[in-house]
């Protein structure tokens, strides 16, 4: 009986085949890697042990547990007690395998999504979950929540009940071949919790929600902790999907406001696990006798994650950064190679791509499929794109590089400013603007850059901000220029949209950081959407890449194809780490 609650699909094949109910969903219809029989995910450890706390830390500050809508900045961590209509792999890209819906079927024409739910599905209350739960969360979000859940949802027309374990969603655009795939990630709420007078969906909270998913908040101290308790009633606790999972009894966040305190309670004992995101902490300060007697155990772990971009993002909606020779410029000051030397150690390649690390970067010129796409916008584009394979500005070294900084100037004097009195000057006006950072440890990389920068006339500030002013901030495009990550997914789709789309940049909560508006990336955007095939979307997401890249929108940083972590001894770990993810929290273990 251990699986019984798996998949209608499995108990009753001919009812899901009379539907035409899957119970695995797929990007272009490839068969999955886990058969419908599967006992477990190939990561995880079924036998892992139950029990222990896991204490990890977090860096800022929260102040709500409503991380649904535009307002505050809510605890790490929540996304635990919900759970979705189906759930995906760390081990395969764009496959989703069923949990609140036990199956889904797409029609032949995609201008309808169906889910089954299964009926044992509760909320942790008790009450069951009903196809009139998602229809009013998918109402709720698309109405109410953040401005990414209409962007995301915007080719869905409607989502009905027909009955109170299947919902329908239509589909105003069957060309949206991921459509299907972004339902079934949908969060589904409790309607009842959030329709009862007590609660404002809108406005943030610090009052207990109501979930339906493994854990449940059990202590909450704003700014500075979120306790999460296992519930051991979970009502999917033995399906395929989560066999292996959840090990923890309690897993607690505690907050800090700077990183090297972070850093000093997990070396002291009080944190368990630390991802390491800074290369010199990484190279410099693990040398402590937590790990040289082995109770600390560090590891790099590879990964075949896109990278993504990272960089100095502009904000082309200042009017000093709409001329794209002046962020060129700007570009050519930044000295990678001396910073990745004395900054980093050399840990880092040099980012060339928005999709780097992966199939999905572009390489040399363009073939004849990306040219077809790409042709049509041939006089709204740099001749580069059709010409000249992107590459990021190489130094020198040495800090000082003399010929980058004569072509920055000469960029600069294109676009109408002059050299006066150590300044870069245009109408009268100096070309100043700020770097705005929330973390301290960027300084190291922005001040030598800085430096370049007043060597041919150009003034940046630096300030310093904790993450919830830069959240606000972020949120209403309040920057000259900020460090931007725009991490990507194995099969691009409609979080494209948000990042890049017209419509989006004047949406305050948008992705849209730098505030493009350009009709030839819509149109590139609109392609990846619309792609068929696996073939379809790589050249539609090259083309895209060739078109950001040659805009100048960022100053690209760097990355590096692996997981830097350390963590106690009394942590347990399965064999397998699967090449899409880190899950620690979900399939990690106390010994």
């Amino acid at each position: 009986m251990k699986h019984f609650l798996f998949s209608l699909c499995f108990i009753l094949p001919s009812l899901c085949q009379a539907a035409d109910f899957k119970p695995y969903l797929t990007l272009y219809g490839d068969p999955p890697k886990y058969a419908a029989s599967f006992q477990h995910f190939d990561y995880v450890n079924p036998r892992a042990p139950k029990g222990g706390e896991l204490h990890l830390g977090a860096q800022g500050a929260f102040d709500s547990l409503n991380g649904f809508i535009l307002r505050g900045d809510a605890a790490d961590g929540i996304g635990m007690i919900y759970d979705t209509l189906m759930t995906g792999s760390a081990d395969e890209p764009n496959t989703k395998y069923p949990l609140i819906a036990t199956g889904v079927a797409v029609s032949d024409d995609r201008r309808t999504v169906t889910f089954a739910l299964n009926p044992a599905a509760r909320w942790q209350d008790d009450k069951p979950i009903t196809a009139d739960d998602v229809v009013w969360t998918f109402d709720t979000l698309k109405k109410h929540g953040h401005p990414f859940y209409r962007s995301y949802f915007k080719d869905v027309s409607a989502a009905r009940a027909t009955d109170a374990h299947t919902v329908v969603f239509d589909i105003a655009k069957p060309d949206n071949r991921e459509l299907p795939l972004i339902l079934a990630e949908l969060v589904v709420l409790p309607r009842h919790y959030w329709s009862d007078g007590k609660h404002d969906f809108n406005q943030t909270t610090l009052m207990l929600p109501l979930g339906s998913g493994p854990y449940k908040i059990a202590a909450v101290d704003a700014p500075r902790r979120i306790v999460l308790q296992r519930d051991p009633n979970y009502w999917g606790r033995d399906l395929p999907v989560n066999i292996g999972k959840s090990n923890f009894d309690k897993v607690v966040y505690d907050y800090f406001r700077d990183p090297t305190v972070l850093l000093q309670a997990f070396f002291a004992g009080q944190l368990d696990v630390q991802v390491e995101n800074v290369a010199k902490t990484w190279a410099t300060s693990y040398n402590t006798a937590p790990v040289r007697d082995g109770r600390v155990i560090r590891e790099e772990i590879p990964n075949q994650l896109p990278s993504g971009m990272q960089g100095f993002a502009f904000n082309i909606r200042r009017s000093i950064f709409t001329d794209p020779r002046v962020r060129e410029a700007l570009t050519l000051a930044f000295d990678f190679e001396w910073g990745n030397k004395n900054v980093a150690f050399g840990a880092y390649q040099r980012t060339q791509s928005y999709f780097e690390n992966s199939e999905l970067a572009s390489h040399g010129l363009p073939n004849v499929d990306e040219i077809n796409l790409l042709e049509p916008f041939r006089d709204q584009l740099p001749p580069e794109v059709f010409t000249t394979e992107y590459k990021a500005p190489v130094s020198d070294g040495s800090g000082y590089d003399r010929e980058n900084l004569s072509k920055a100037r000469e960029l600069l004097e294109q676009a109408g400013y002059q050299y006066e009195n150590g300044q870069m000057v245009k109408d009268g006006k100096p070309l100043r603007f700020e770097m705005l950072l929330m973390q301290e440890a960027f300084e190291r990389w922005v001040l030598p850059f800085q430096r370049n920068l007043r060597r041919i006339g150009v003034e940046m500030g630096i300030r310093l901000i904790d993450t919830a002013q830069m959240q606000r901030r972020q949120d209403q495009f309040d920057y000259d220029m900020i460090v931007a990550s725009f991490p990507q997914s194995l099969s691009p789709g409609n979080e494209q949209r948000d990042m890049w789309q017209s419509n989006r940049a004047n949406t305050h909560g948008s992705r849209n950081l730098i505030g493009i508006k350009s009709p030839v990336v819509d149109a590139l955007v609109d392609k990846i959407v619309a792609a068929h095939s696996r073939a379809e979307l790589i050249t539609a997401t090259h083309a895209l890449d060739r078109v950001l890249l040659w805009g100048h929108y960022v100053i690209p940083h760097w990355y590096i194809g692996k997981f830097r972590v350390a963590y106690w001894k009394t942590l347990g770990r399965p064999d397998v780490t699967p090449p899409y993810g880190l899950p620690v929290v979900e399939t990690w273990w106390h010994k």
